[in-house]
């Protein structure tokens, strides 16, 4: 039996909806805009997060998008309703937002389902709820400043810390937080390109990544002819984590070097069936998994926690 098999069967009465939005400046130099879903039927409540990083195509959804969601059958035939509702009035401006939004709206209906039918998402799969490890993920700004760094460990000297490594950090500052050793994990965004936080690949980036940060997990770095003897390198490889190009179990098998460790962002896989066949996979595999966020608003915080893989 699947993990999925645990909550398709669930009945479901869906009889009114809401859209909320949601804005921030954040760290990244934009604004950043969700829309909180809100699913009623039979006296509960069921809310879920859309995490569409393009404000345009927030804006169509409040204004153009034309959903009939009332619906009265099981949390799996609401899925397969699902493809059916238009959620895209236009086309979103990246193909990977139509994850995203079916991951709002069927986390929404499967809030709503558990709340209907008196349970929660550990219950249903006969687990217990294990603690969560959390650390911090951080900006380091233009220019970088460590004190960042040196003012949360002021407060905190337990903190551990996950920071996006850019070409701008000098020799020292790579230095001075290698000497932490509270840093667990480097993302070097090499996979992203026509974004606000591009990060092309350079050997000197790749080197002190891997050198001053020797047990952290180091994410999504881009293979070129520079960085690939630095990144294939035993004692490396095993390192090497992935967030970006992870939407589907087919996506875990396509990487060049098996993964010890993955980024499960539950947004990225769009169908809940989807997202509990990849842990499944992890699972089976011991392929260590963790979330990281997308700076969401609302809601969408509590997705993170829901698989259970902290």
């Amino acid at each position: 039996m699947s993990a999925y098999d645990a909550f398709k069967n669930l009945p479901l009465k869906i009889e009114s909806h809401e859209l909320v939005l949601h804005e921030l400046a954040v760290s990244s130099g934009f604004d950043r805009v969700t829309t909180e879903i809100v699913l009623r039927g039979a006296g509960h409540e069921g809310r879920g997060e859309d995490v569409t990083y393009d404000t345009i195509d927030h804006d169509v959804l409040q204004k153009d998008a034309k959903l009939d969601l009332a619906f009265e059958g099981t949390f799996d035939e609401f899925s397969d309703h699902l493809e059916t509702l238009g959620l895209w009035a236009a086309p979103p401006v990246r193909d990977v937002s139509e994850n995203y939004r079916l991951w709002g709206f069927e986390s929404a209906a499967l809030d709503l389902a558990l709340r209907q039918n008196g349970t929660d998402f550990a219950s249903a799969l006969g687990r217990k709820p294990k603690p969560v490890r959390f650390i911090l993920s951080l900006r380091l700004g233009e220019p970088p400043d460590v004190g960042r760094v040196e003012r949360w460990l002021a407060v905190a000297p337990w903190l551990e810390f996950k920071l996006d490594a850019e070409n701008s950090w000098p020799d020292e500052l790579f230095a001075q937080l290698g000497a932490t050793g509270l840093v667990r994990q480097v993302d070097l965004k090499g996979l992203y390109t026509g974004t606000v936080v591009d990060n092309p690949p350079t050997e000197r980036l790749y080197r002190n990544t891997i050198e001053q940060f020797p047990d952290a997990w180091i994410e999504d770095p881009a293979f070129t002819d520079e960085t690939r003897p630095l990144l294939a390198a035993e004692g490396v490889v095993d390192r090497l984590t992935w967030d970006a190009p992870i939407h589907s179990v087919a996506d875990i098998e396509a990487l060049e070097f098996a993964p010890k460790g993955l980024n499960i962002k539950p947004s990225r896989f769009g169908p809940l069936k989807e997202l509990l066949a990849a842990i499944e996979y992890c699972e089976q595999r011991d392929i260590e998994m963790y979330s990281g966020g997308q700076f969401e608003r609302s809601v969408g915080l509590l997705d993170l926690l829901w698989s259970g893989h902290g």
